[in-house]
């Protein structure tokens, strides 16, 4: 049986009382006696010294498994009998110890005598400590500074609840802990929802991605992401947090690295119910695990300072591109290189031509520059006479084609082959203010990082107006079975619609319609506003994969008509998309338009969008946007006047601009989208699907989104290499989550978030999302404007920063570099408590 000597509770000091300086010397003494026996090996398998007393203690030894022992130490500053939730903890703990596989189990000691804590013969024996107590000044200053000699000897530490109060004027242990809970906040209990983002952690690893579960709920007063690791938040929109909350990012546990040892809180565990629980009682479990050195676990991984930012190219010289181009996209080699590109635009010492008349209307060059880390040098591979130094768009102010996207073969290492998505000037068309937009191959000579211009193979081209800006579109990426994808605007103009759905048939450039997405992205017969989906074949041709969207031969409706590469349908801006080779899910997304509040009478504001996509499908613009928000139709004779509201599940094209088919797919509804007013906006509906699109009654689904200026820039998915002997990778605790950015870095994303497998590719929202605006730095020193971003075969992040302006390249202009110093999971192999496999 336990003791009962809790029914003789401790005084140990006034609880206004404030601690002592530790003696130093004292600590280091302690310190030593306790690695004596704590790290001794076999660790932890000492036994209690014949004299001393145990009459406050009560021993549960499990039949076998290890010699781990953990002492759980529940003394209160409070008078009076303990309460419930402590008898309901030490009992569950006791279950703990005593179940699971033989090379888990350890024996628990529990006990309310603090004067254990200056013994260090007797600290020295055990493997982990648990605090489960009611919180308050529990510790004298000797008693503390057996705790830290305790840790700094690489002890371990398990936090519960209301042990975030107890030592309230001790700054260790403030560390120790992680963050304290304000004086305000809830109270009563209350059931939330608990996202569950470290799916390595042994405290974690089994335990549903959104957890629901009543508990008492601490708000922080100071928030701990970034100093510890993180690894479950609870959802605030799901119950009442109440004064002082902390918002999207809420931790409620976490663990750390501290002082030597090993120190993991959760801030669950306030009712005694909680205990009952048996995913509440697998959490415990693995945070002993972690703290008895039963088991490795990362708590490094979302530690701001285990990373490191270091900008990898130089400014340009004067008049000169030798170092980068107006940043427009990148990949990385399997041997390490980077290759970026420059859209078009020049520095400000260049003129601009806007000139219709002039031969040099529009000209540019697009170039590609290769990186090289083994020396650290940046070579000028090639350059493309392009359209798009500004010189065209809205009165011949600027223009968004030019060279726009790169991708490597599959098999560049042995080809040499780079794919480039481009507008060459050679095939503009003055008179009708039109352009030819290209894929093509080339070939890049791998001894001299230079491209070989003549050997363009153009594997597709298609028909693009440059009368007027904008949307061009760029990224490229392949999928495991290679399949080239192609990223293409909407080729449409952001004016003549209120900023709201690009869908006014009546401005038009000689028959050449330039502010309807019907005529583009709406349109089965045309490949802008897609992503395109090609097969390239070694003979510089392309086959079409099954599975696209269309094949290419459907003529139904009185001769409509369908181009069978493309793969999705519906999309707006798409400048960067991936595609993650381990589950060939495509990620991409999108600029939206420029309505900066929701309408009535138009539909929606402008969402950016994110998108998991795992079919062919219809991304709905410019009929629909977000969870399928319709639009309302415009139409002649007066395109002013608003008609009927789209219908998402059985859209129309009746555009007199449209040439493909009428009826088109459904459209899906997208994971991610947000506004200036925040993320995932969404509305009361009618009876037939309208949203209400009063702003007053919006509800925001994504609370971690909110927009402005924005300008979605879709990232990667990491997939971790434990075979990469790479010292600067990224920890597999990124495995899985997908990156999503914004070129802007004030309030909008740069966020990995990890997706429900069963509902990414039907528009489910995202489970858990964390921020890594700290990791991925911001500001005009940092990483500000992002225009792109990959993993290199290093597993280091590769991050393209655009610069300070626009259509041009200056100073800040810059290829980045972000790598992980923190090491690997703790404890080391060697250290490991008996029982355990090494």
């Amino acid at each position: 049986m336990r003791s009962t000597s809790h029914q003789r509770p401790l005084r140990l000091r006034a609880l206004n009382r404030r601690k002592r300086p530790r003696r130093i010397w004292a600590a280091a003494v302690a310190a030593g006696a306790v690695a004596a026996g704590l790290l001794s090996a076999p660790a932890a398998s000492a036994r209690p010294d014949p004299g001393t007393p145990l009459t406050t203690m009560s021993v549960k030894s499990p039949p076998g498994g290890s010699d781990a022992r953990v002492l759980l130490f529940y003394g209160s500053a409070a008078a009076g009998d303990e309460a419930p939730v402590v008898n309901a903890g030490i009992e569950a703990i006791e279950r703990i110890g005593l179940s699971g596989p033989a090379q888990e189990r350890f024996k628990v000691e529990a006990t309310d005598d603090a004067s254990v804590f200056t013994s260090a013969t007797r600290l020295g024996r055990y493997n982990a400590i648990v605090f489960l107590t009611g919180g308050g000044d529990v510790l004298d200053p000797a008693q503390e500074a057996g705790l830290e000699a305790y840790m700094e000897a690489g002890g371990g530490f398990v936090g519960i609840h209301d042990a975030a109060r107890a030592e309230p004027y001790s700054d260790w242990f403030t560390g120790l802990i992680g963050a304290r809970p304000t004086a305000s906040g809830p109270t009563a209990v209350q059931r939330a929802t608990v996202e569950v983002g470290d799916r390595q952690n042994p405290a974690t690893k089994d335990l549903p991605l959104e957890w629901k579960r009543a508990d008492r709920w601490f708000n922080w007063a100071r928030n701990p992401s970034g100093t510890v690791h993180t690894v479950a938040r609870v959802r605030e929109s799901t119950y009442r947090p109440g004064a002082g909350a902390n918002g999207w990012d809420h931790p409620v546990s976490w663990c750390h690295d501290y002082d030597g040892g090993r120190s993991f809180y959760t801030g669950m565990g306030g009712t005694v119910s909680s205990y009952d629980e048996t995913d509440f009682r697998d959490h415990l479990r693995g945070a002993l695990l972690w703290t008895t050195r039963l088991a490795q676990a990362d708590c490094k991984a979302t530690i701001t300072a285990n990373y490191r930012a270091e900008r990898l190219t130089r400014p340009n010289q004067p008049g000169q591109n030798d170092q980068i181009g107006e940043p427009h996209g990148m990949v990385t080699a399997p041997d390490g290189r980077v290759l970026y590109i420059g859209r078009g635009g020049a520095d400000s010492s260049r003129p601009v031509v806007t000139d219709w008349n002039s031969p040099d209307v529009g000209r540019g060059k697009g170039q590609i520059h290769v990186y090289d880390p083994r020396t650290g040098k940046v070579t000028l591979a090639g350059e493309l006479t392009v359209f798009g130094n500004k010189g065209g768009g809205d009165e011949l102010t600027k223009v968004e084609e030019g060279l726009l996207g790169i991708e490597l073969d599959p098999r560049f290492e042995r080809n040499g082959w780079v794919y480039l998505h481009y507008t060459p000037h050679s095939r503009i068309d003055r008179d009708t203010r039109t352009a030819e937009r290209r894929v093509s191959r080339f070939t890049l000579d791998p001894a001299t990082d230079r491209l070989d211009l003549d050997s363009e193979k153009v594997l597709l081209k298609w028909p693009v107006q440059v009368h007027s800006c904008c949307h061009a579109g760029g990224g490229m990426t392949w999928d495991s079975r290679g399949n080239l994808y192609i990223a293409t605007g909407d080729n449409n103009s952001s004016g003549f619609s209120d900023g709201y759905s690009g869908n006014n048939p009546q401005p038009h450039y000689k028959g050449v319609s330039f502010a309807d997405a019907r005529r583009t992205a709406g349109n089965t017969n045309n490949l802008n506003g897609k992503i395109l989906r090609i097969h390239p074949e070694p003979d510089g041709t392309y086959t079409i994969p099954d599975g696209n969207l269309f094949t290419g031969k459907e003529t139904a409706e009185g001769g409509g008509k369908t181009r069978g590469e493309i793969y999705v349908m519906g999309v707006r801006n798409p400048a960067r998309i991936f595609v993650d080779r381990k589950t060939d899910v495509l990620y991409a997304g999108w600029v939206g338009p420029d309505a900066g509040e929701p309408s009535p009478t138009w539909g929606p504001a402008k969402y950016d969008t994110f998108a998991a996509i795992t079919r062919a499908g219809n991304r709905g613009w410019p009929y629909c946007m977000g969870d399928k928000q319709s639009y309302r139709d415009r139409n002649l004779p007066d395109p002013s006047k608003p008609l009927g509201w789209y219908d998402c599940d059985h859209p129309k094209n009746e555009s007199p601009n449209n040439d493909g088919l009428v009826n088109l797919p459904p459209v899906t509804g997208n994971n991610i989208w947000y506004s200036p007013q925040g993320g995932g906006p969404d509305y009361p509906r009618d009876a037939n699907g309208i949203p209400s699109y009063r702003k007053e009654e919006a509800t925001y689904r994504l609370p971690w989104l909110t927009g402005g200026g924005q300008a979605a820039m879709n990232g990667p998915v990491y997939r971790y290499d434990g075979a990469n002997a790479s010292e600067v990778k990224w920890p597999s605790y990124w495995d899985g989550k997908w990156f999503v950015g914004d070129f802007y870095d004030a309030d909008q994303p740069r966020n990995a978030v990890l997706m429900d497998p069963k509902t990414l590719g039907d528009g489910g929202l995202p489970v858990h999302s964390e921020s890594l605006k700290k990791i991925v730095p911001i500001g005009n020193d940092g990483i500000k404007n992002l225009m792109d971003w990959k993993f290199g075969p290093d597993g280091a992040l590769y991050v393209l920063d655009y610069g300070r302006g626009f259509f041009t390249s200056d100073a800040k202009s810059a290829l980045w570099r972000v790598t992980y110093t923190g090491g690997g999971p703790t404890p080391a192999a060697g250290q490991l408590a008996r029982g355990t496999a090494q």
